[in-house]
């Protein structure tokens, strides 16, 4: 089995519309693994509606997931708001939107999605409408994804945004679901991979991404990836 996967701005600030199902004939192979990247997606799939929480490492589906699957994948920080539960409490789960949320009112959603001629557009109108009634994005929060995605170290992005390294992690914990240290070896390594998928050699990557040398990215990629960074980079 293989799958098509399709991607697109969303109309949700900062985040991605996504869609991913089989093609071809149905066999034993499962979808590859989804890798962390700091992020938090609202997700359905023909009669459910789910959430999936920030990952510390690789998720991978099991057999008979075939979707199709429709997901808004928002930006690091921005789900908790969304939602009204704490990143961390969803961590490395997929949990069914009705466990956040009363169970009649997502029935309803749901049935909605799946009568709807092209459900991410109508998975991205509930996001949207949730986004809407949510308190607004912490810009501190922003500030520190910024900040070490850019690649300041955790001392520094405490002193650039002004707080205190316990209260930088306890604000991490809620907004991202784990510490700024993970979350800065979580997005050096999406920045990593983009750059050698873009043709750079992997010596020359791991040199402009901060990792000490080409060993440590392999080391770190094969830690959060589950997989070495060759594997995830074939074709």
């Amino acid at each position: 089995m293989s799958w098509e996967y399709v991607e697109r701005a969303s109309r949700v600030p900062g985040a991605v519309v996504w869609t991913k199902r089989a093609v071809g004939p149905t066999g034993a192979d499962t979808a590859g693994p989804v890798l962390p990247d700091g992020c938090m997606d609202l997700l359905w799939t023909p009669g459910r509606l789910l959430v999936a929480g920030p990952d510390t490492r690789a998720f991978r589906p099991g057999p008979g997931l075939t979707g199709p699957w429709t997901g808004v994948r928002l930006r690091p920080g921005a789900a908790p708001a969304l939602l009204g539960v704490p990143a961390h409490e969803l961590r490395d789960r997929r949990v069914d939107l009705s466990d956040l949320r009363p169970g009649a009112e997502v029935r309803r959603l749901t049935e909605r999605i799946d009568a709807a001629s092209d459900p991410a557009v109508a998975l991205e109108a509930l996001a949207l409408r949730l986004a809407a009634a949510a308190q607004p994005e912490d810009p501190q929060i922003r500030a520190v994804v910024a900040a070490l995605a850019a690649g300041r170290s955790v001392a520094a992005t405490a002193a650039a945004v002004g707080l205190g390294a316990r209260r930088l992690h306890r604000r991490s914990l809620a907004a991202f679901g784990y510490g700024p240290k993970t979350l800065a070896r979580i997005l050096r390594m999406q920045g990593a991979l983009a750059l050698a998928r873009s043709g750079v050699p992997l010596a020359e990557t791991a040199a402009r991404t901060g990792y000490a040398d080409q060993a440590h990215l392999a080391r770190d990629v094969r830690e959060l990836a589950g997989m070495t960074v060759t594997a995830l980079l074939a074709p």
